[in-house]
């Protein structure tokens, strides 16, 4: 039996630590819980994320198949869309929260061009470089190689009997439509005048090929190297030979949601750092094709897709070659969202009578590319990144493009162009 005194000494003790704790707690910020802050957690952790079935859709894949999301306090589905249109409305209307996208769409939707509804779009994040390809024909092995000017008196017969041939790309302000277009313009063939340009999803560009439908296309991988396993085409250029290490697709948010839930878009971004630094271990490349393979995401056999991650050239008309520049998704500061890229695509926009009017580049690709938002993610994780890059490059052509110049000659500058004013 206790005393008294017993009593009143653990009474005591009991006190003093109650106090002690409590006075430990009230030095600390509000919001404390245990390890993290409850303030830092992201706003809104249930998310949906659009993709394509293309390689590059492989940051959000592994981000969430490896747990990357669930780590930063998220809970992703990845929705793979039936085609790009799909996904930008699905951002749009706010069934996706994110997505994979081709960078000239955050671009038209922030301005409400070609069709796009006019939806602010933000792009904090590059999701990759390289991994493009322009097929052709197989009618044209040993005719047409790397130089698009070999195709144009095929073109010019087809246009003088009144049967334009067709080239495809997946989506008329996206990437490969710029390298589509680009290519063609730096052969002498206007893309608006001597061919009929069509708009096919990537994942139906080889049937579409197989029944003759067009006679080449502009695609992510590994619908190229698709095309040559199924006997149907060839590689005329890689686009990484086009623009050596060019940015591709990108994570993109609307600006209103990015605006609402800060810590959930640097909470998307931290995880897709982790995946992407991953990928980039060759050794990883194996599993990653495993993982991307599946009917849920690519729908393709693996060893097609691993081959060209590898670096391994096989064009399919003889041509075999060690790509310099094969697809990767963190190395050589690829992530960083450079406002230069988004000036590049608005003078192509101009150049193609996109827009009517110069827009204010500087302007679009400011509201458009958040690197502050990308600063501060990779602050938070302690990864040193490259920052802004205002050098310029010199596309396959020799043009030269100088993201600190003068944009609008640059734009107006190109012999074959659909300028409008």
């Amino acid at each position: 039996m206790k005393t008294r005194s017993s009593r009143f000494e653990s009474s005591r003790r009991r006190f003093l630590r109650h106090t002690a704790a409590s006075a430990l707690f009230a030095s600390l910020p509000v919001g404390w819980c245990g390890r993290v802050f409850a303030n830092d957690a992201p706003e809104t952790p249930k998310l949906r994320c659009g993709i394509i079935a293309l390689t590059d859709c492989s940051p959000f894949v592994i981000a969430a198949e490896k747990g990357h999301f669930q780590q930063q306090g998220l809970d992703v589905t990845i929705a793979k869309g039936a085609n790009w249109a799909a996904i930008r409305d699905s951002l749009s209307n706010g069934d996706n929260q994110f997505t994979h996208l081709l960078l000239g769409m955050p671009i038209a939707s922030t301005l409400g061009l070609l069709g796009s509804p006019k939806k602010p779009m933000i792009v904090p994040w590059l999701v990759n470089r390289n991994g493009q390809a322009i097929t052709l024909k197989k009618d044209w092995i040993g005719k047409v190689t790397a130089d698009p000017k070999a195709l144009k008196p095929f073109v010019d017969q087809a246009k003088a009997k009144g049967e334009p041939l067709a080239f495809a790309m997946t989506f008329p302000p996206g990437t490969h439509a710029m390298w589509m277009r680009y290519y063609l313009g730096a052969g002498g063939i206007h893309p608006d005048k001597d061919v009929s340009l069509l708009t096919v999803p990537p994942p139906q560009m080889v049937a579409n090929m197989k029944i003759g439908k067009m006679d080449g296309y502009c695609v992510g991988e590994p619908w190229n190297a698709r095309a040559i396993a199924d006997g149907v085409g060839f590689t005329s250029v890689t686009t990484q030979e086009i623009w050596k290490d060019h940015p591709e697709k990108v994570c993109a948010f609307t600006e209103e949601f990015a605006e609402r839930n800060p810590r959930t878009v640097r909470a998307v971004l931290r995880a897709l750092h982790t995946a992407s630094v991953w990928l980039d271990d060759p050794a990883n490349r194996p599993e990653q094709c495993a993982i991307i393979a599946k009917p849920n995401y690519v729908n393709c056999p693996p060893e097609l897709i691993l081959g060209r991650l590898l670096g391994n050239l096989d064009y399919g008309d003889g041509r075999k070659a060690k790509d310099e520049f094969p697809m990767h998704f963190s190395r050589r500061n690829c992530n960083y969202p450079q406002g230069a890229y988004a000036k590049w695509w608005l003078t192509q926009f101009r150049r193609w009578g996109m827009v009517n009017a110069a827009p204010n580049y500087l302007a679009v690709a400011k509201q458009v590319m958040r690197p502050d938002l990308y600063e501060e993610a990779m602050k938070e994780v302690g990864y040193s990144h490259g920052g802004e890059d205002v050098k310029p490059w010199t596309m396959f052509d020799g043009t030269q493009f100088d993201p600190q110049g003068d944009l609008e000659s640059y734009a107006q500058g190109f012999p074959i162009h659909s300028l409008k004013s």
